[in-house]
């Protein structure tokens, strides 16, 4: 083997000793055989030419003796031309175009200047480039691609104008990915619909969508943290579906996949939140004009280490690839998981909505907004109803009624009446419409009457009619004082007289009364 041979074998050693192992001068020395001086001089010359590890197989022990030995030169006449690293950057960052590698570029520049570097000092100098940048700005982010969002963990005071009291506004702040461009704003608190409100004015700030949004694991945004499977937030979650775009969370315990928009949350404390520590606001939108003042600030200052600034390559990259908004804002929904009763009718915020009576006592998902609610069931919507703020009522469309409740519909309150009369007597009559007054709804009415009427045919019409008697003379009028009356057969014992102090009445299914105790007559 020549000396030449094992020279740069052993140039390749120190290398992967140094780069590779992350080994010290003098280990490398003693490892090596070689001294200490060798080794310093061979990465001294490794440095100047640009040389890292691993080298690649394209680059042969001639070219490799060749960069070595060409290093010691002056700078003009051993360095060859290489394009503008800042382009490099921009390229792999998107400009709206796919499939962009650092070996293609490298490729096109080899096809144009065959003389230059290989593929390994190529990558060697981009990598010693990407290194004097901001963290925020080293990940190649694809243009149009990620949204990152967060809560600052500084807050703002915000002085109650009428109170004086004191409360402290949270910012959210947002960073697109290839671009960095910013936008923030404060909220009275961090809860679903500030975070939800924050999302959707930051894309109409950006006049458009990006492909991913990457949010921390909150609570607003992730039910359950997974590092694989994370759980989104169902409101969230549709809000993003309304927006096309698709929520990858940030990996707990993975700070670079969150670094940009930490980047972002730091420049907005440093040059927003400082610059507004001696301001007094009143109210969260005055707060919000400052911010957005000094926001059109930090997006036009100039990078410090690359030309342009946050919003000449928002233009330049993230603008065009952004997908366009809805046509319309997503309106938010809260969900709740429900069960509908018998009467096919399911209670949100004490207000029942009906379904479909073929779903009673099967469990659905409900979804409130703030003018409608939809009632879904195994994913399909069976229900849609305008929302109503009424406790104890009941909101029923009629095409969720079975057959035979829709027949007992069609009696008026006095067509019962005039039947229960005609079929029983007066007294059952003004059982029926005592006990249509005094009910919530109409519906529970009506099934309280049918089953009144329907006692006529086991106890037979006269018995009833005397029992409804009764129940107006002791004012019990309901179906189960009447069959009480009817069961204990003390339908025909003596009225109280009138004027006769009965005391006070106390109406309870479980108290049942004197008559259900008294024999009845003989």
């Amino acid at each position: 083997m020549s000396r030449k041979a094992v020279s740069m074998r052993k140039a390749r050693d120190i290398l992967r000793l140094r780069y590779g192992v992350g080994l010290g001068v003098r280990q490398i020395a003693r490892s090596l055989g070689i001294s200490h001086g060798t080794v310093v001089n061979y990465l001294r010359r490794a440095e100047r030419a640009g040389v890292g590890w691993p080298v690649g197989p394209e680059v042969d022990d001639g070219e490799l003796e060749a960069l070595l030995l060409s290093s010691g030169k002056s700078s003009g006449e051993a360095r060859r031309w290489l394009p503008p690293m800042e382009d490099l950057h921009k390229e792999l960052r998107g400009r709206g175009r796919k499939g962009v590698t650092l070996r293609l570029l490298w490729e096109e520049y080899r096809a144009e200047y065959p003389g230059g570097y290989g593929y390994t000092q190529f990558c060697e100098y981009y990598r010693r480039f990407v290194s004097t940048l901001e963290p925020a700005l080293r990940q190649a982010y694809k243009a149009g691609e990620k949204l990152f969002v967060d809560w600052a963990g500084e807050r703002v005071p915000v002085i109650d104008a009428a109170t004086g009291e004191i409360r402290g506004a949270h910012l959210f702040v947002a960073a697109l990915g290839a671009s960095s461009y910013s936008y923030a704003e404060a909220f009275e608190n961090t809860q679903l619909p500030s975070w939800l409100d924050g999302h959707m004015h930051a894309w109409e700030f950006y006049d458009g969508v990006a492909r991913i949004t990457v949010p921390d694991n909150e609570k607003t945004a992730v039910t359950r943290a997974c590092r694989y499977e994370p759980e989104i937030h169902r409101t969230y979650g549709e809000m993003a579906e309304h927006y096309g775009t698709v929520i990858i969370p940030a990996r707990p315990r993975e700070p670079r996949d969150k670094a940009k928009v930490e980047a972002a949350v730091q420049h907005v404390e440093r040059r927003i939140l400082a610059a507004l520590r001696h301001q007094t606001f009143f109210s969260l939108a005055e707060l919000n004009r400052a911010i957005a003042r000094l926001l059109t600030d930090l997006n036009s200052r100039p990078f410090q280490k690359m030309p342009g600034s946050r919003r000449d390559l928002f233009e330049e990259l993230d603008r065009p690839a952004l997908l366009p908004l809805p046509a319309h804002r997503y309106e938010m929904g809260i969900w709740r998981e429900a069960k509908a009763n018998i009467d096919y009718h399911v209670q949100v915020d004490w207000h029942s909505y009906s379904v479909p009576y073929q779903l009673a006592n099967q469990a659905v998902d409900v979804r409130l907004a703030a003018r409608t609610v939809e009632i879904f069931h195994k994913g399909r919507r069976v229900a849609l109803h305008q929302r109503s703020h009424k406790p104890g009522g009941h909101t029923t469309d009629p095409r969720h009624r079975p057959k035979s409740h829709q027949r007992h519909l069609e009696w008026t309150p006095g067509r019962l009446v005039r039947w229960s009369v005609k079929e029983v007597g007066p007294q059952c009559g003004k059982v029926v419409a005592t006990l249509l007054k005094n009910k919530p709804h109409p519906e529970q009415g009506y099934r309280a009457c049918l089953g009144i009427m329907r006692l006529g045919r086991h106890y037979g019409r006269e018995r009833l009619e005397a029992a409804c008697r009764r129940a107006l003379a002791l004012d019990v009028c309901t179906y189960r004082s009447i069959r009480s009356i009817l069961a204990t057969k003390s339908e025909g014992l003596p009225l109280p007289a009138a004027g006769e102090t009965q005391g006070p009445r106390i109406d309870h299914e479980n108290v049942r009364g004197r008559d259900y105790y008294m024999p009845a007559a003989g």
